[in-house]
């Protein structure tokens, strides 16, 4: 079992990686805008050429998440876009707009053009002072320095050396030589960091969630989770925003196309989305 230490020590040693990769491309942040979404529910209807799908949406368990997928749905942004990830007894994934052209090797690649962040979970108690604890210093890293450092072509020396540092000794203790403020101050993060609070919804068979690259890279890529025993280790790293209502055996077909060794369907046999309405 890995512990605590040595997983924020793996998370460090990829962000050399992950930063050279992912600063000259990273999407601006552009957060979906809040619209009159008041219903505990909203009724989306996917209709596919393989069949349609019935979905019911939680605003107010996802609010951003559900505003996004509301707005790109209403643009016509899904519509001629593919489901281009199939994993039988796993998931079928959708929502990437590189689905429309003719190559096939950026499917799973593309989105709107922006991120915005997770809603796995509800807010907890504000972070403040001292990081005494792995988890903690972990939790800042991810959700402060990792993201500034995705996306700042020229990152502060400073914090770039930290890294280095918890490279270079294996261990999370030089991370945790400064205070949460002081990250804060270095990164330029807006508003309060809270540690998260209650699981907002777990990764259920029939679920929709987000798909992303790590986290707060929510774009509008999603997948519908067709295991029966539901996918656990996937709770806190993917949004979960509605599940299917009608048509799981729409998504089950789907979900059997035959594909090829990237579980992408095979050309002959594509699921595609020709419409997602919004019932108003």
């Amino acid at each position: 079992m890995v512990t605590k230490v040595k997983s924020l020590c793996l998370i460090l040693a990829l962000v050399c990686f992950v930063f050279t990769i992912s600063c000259q491309t990273a999407p601006k942040k552009d957060e979906p805008k809040m619209t009159d979404l008041t219903a505990k529910k909203v009724l989306v209807e996917i209709k596919t050429n393989q069949g349609n799908i019935d979905l019911e949406l939680y605003p107010d368990m996802a609010p951003k998440t559900v505003a996004n997928f509301v707005k790109l749905a209403d643009s016509g942004f899904y519509e001629h876009t593919y489901f281009h990830r199939v994993i039988p007894d796993f998931m079928i994934q959708g929502g990437d707009p590189n689905t429309k052209d003719t190559t096939r090797t950026n499917d799973g690649q593309g989105g709107p053009g922006y991120s915005f962040e997770d809603e796995c979970y509800l807010p907890g108690a504000p972070l403040t002072g001292a990081i005494t604890s792995d988890s903690t210093a972990g939790f800042v890293f991810t959700n402060v320095v990792l993201p500034y450092l995705k996306s700042t072509k020229d990152p502060d020396s400073t914090l770039v050396n930290i890294v280095k540092a918890c490279q270079a000794a294996n261990s999370g203790a030089p991370f945790m030589q400064h205070t949460v403020e002081y990250y804060l101050e270095k990164t330029g993060h807006q508003g309060p960091l809270t540690m998260n609070g209650a699981l907002r919804g777990h990764v259920l068979y029939g679920t929709i969630c987000m798909a992303n690259s790590g986290p707060n890279t929510n774009g509008s890529q999603f997948f519908i989770v067709t295991k029966k025993e539901g996918c656990n280790w996937l709770d806190g790293k993917h949004t979960v925003f509605g599940k299917v209502t009608k048509g799981m055996d729409i998504v089950l077909k789907i979900e059997a196309l035959p594909r090829d060794k990237n579980d992408n369907p095979l050309v002959s046999n594509q699921a595609i989305i020709q419409k997602v309405t919004v019932k108003k």
